[in-house]
């Protein structure tokens, strides 16, 4: 368990947002994928990573009430599409401010928070989570 625990905390792209770029048509995804949907096969072996700033604006949320177990003690919380200035449109939740403060166009930044939590392994999940600009 100690190896595939170290091995997964230590990819590349697990404390960061990194997409990749399709050096074809210049489109930026996130996550990362090996061919562009676009170009297809003109884009094999012409993707490259490419670090996501992480600023960006909400395009669209909406406040969830009812949630799922494991964010009962989240609720309410909003979960918002977001238009990075790379151009990906991803899902994400907006943290540290209250649902009256947020709009469509609020000026997003992404951070490294706590996702979730492993039963009695208490294995942490980190990833990405948006904040007010």
């Amino acid at each position: 368990m100690g190896e595939l625990s170290r091995m997964w905390r230590e990819m590349p792209s697990r404390y960061r947002m990194q997409g990749d770029r399709c050096g074809n048509c210049d489109q930026v995804y996130f996550p990362p994928r090996e061919i562009c949907p676009v170009c297809h096969r003109d884009s094999i072996g012409k993707m490259k990573d490419v670090d996501i700033d992480g600023a960006g604006e909400i395009l669209s949320f909406t406040v969830v009430h009812e949630a799922p177990p494991a964010f009962l003690r989240q609720k309410p919380y909003i979960i918002a599409l977001v238009k990075l200035k790379e151009g990906p449109v991803i899902t994400g939740q907006i943290v540290d401010t209250v649902p009256e403060e947020i709009d469509i166009g609020t000026k997003v930044r992404s951070v490294f928070r706590k996702i979730s939590e492993d039963g009695k392994s208490g294995v942490i999940h980190y990833g990405y989570k948006f904040v007010p600009e």
